[in-house]
């Protein structure tokens, strides 16, 4: 999963794509360098980011969607908000895929369940706690595996009973996300626990703080080669789909370490 940051304050990427068409140019790039889905964002999510409304996001995101959906018609898009008015919006335009980096704290949207719903679309459904302000106080766990898994768990549920498909759900545990550096490091660490829940798992470690703490590294474009390392351990571990920015590296990366990995890890 290519990222695709229409923001211009994302944690490592913000304000790197400027209007339509080099988002298009982008999105080519992207895919060509081996791309199997496209994640398009109009809001932040980094600690402390500053909400823009459904209305701003949408403007970012939809002139860029539906040119992109254009150019690229075989190309699976998704569309990374919180919003069920954003996320009906880009199903509408050609989106394929919901990412909810809300989906395991409750929905931020109670709406978001019904159109997953009704739409039949792969629905990403990542762990978080809080919000964009809160969230760093609430990384406080006893068993960061057992109590991640255990919300995953609960949001599941409430899916399924929503009508919401088993088959539509990916579990994502939020690296990063009301995490501390231990707790990230713990999760990756213990995958398997999390795979054997039943559903596909999608990893999102790319630049994110952790890996600079580790290395200390304080530049998130400099962390590619810490975040390659975090891609092969997550495929040996049978992780199916990595969000990252630095696509052509991390894609040979994911080609190798499945090849080592053999028929349980990611082909």
């Amino acid at each position: 999963m290519g990222v695709m940051n229409l923001t211009p304050d994302s944690f490592s990427d913000g304000g790197c794509i400027h209007g339509v068409d080099q988002a298009v140019r982008r999105a080519g790039l992207l895919l060509a360098q081996g791309a199997d889905v496209l994640d398009l964002g109009g809001q932040s999510t980094r600690p402390g980011a500053e909400a823009v409304g459904p209305q701003r996001e949408l403007e970012r995101l939809l002139p860029a969607l539906e040119s992109i959906r254009a150019a690229y018609p075989q190309a699976t898009l998704s569309v990374d908000t919180f919003h069920a008015e954003v996320a009906g919006a880009a199903l509408a335009a050609g989106a394929d895929w919901v990412n909810d980096v809300h989906g395991a704290s409750g929905l931020r949207d109670p709406a978001m369940a019904a159109l997953v719903a009704h739409w039949a679309c792969t629905y990403v459904l990542m762990h978080s706690r809080g919000d964009s302000d809160s969230m760093d106080g609430l990384a406080v766990y006893g068993d960061v595996v057992v109590e991640v898994r255990a919300e995953l768990e609960d949001a599941t549920a409430a899916l399924l009973a929503a009508g919401v498909r088993a088959e539509q759900l990916v579990w994502d545990p939020g690296l990063g996300f009301a995490k501390t550096t231990a707790h990230n490091l713990e999760l990756l660490s213990r995958l398997p626990e999390l795979a054997a829940g039943g559903y596909p798992l999608l990893l999102g470690p790319s630049r994110k703080r952790f890996i600079g703490a580790v290395l200390n590294e304080p530049r998130p474009r400099a962390r590619l080669w810490g975040t390659a390392t975090v891609c092969a351990l997550a495929v040996g571990q049978g992780v199916g789909v990595l969000r990252v920015h630095d696509v052509g590296p991390i894609a040979q990366v994911v080609r190798m370490a499945a090849a080592l990995a053999g028929p349980d890890g990611l082909v």
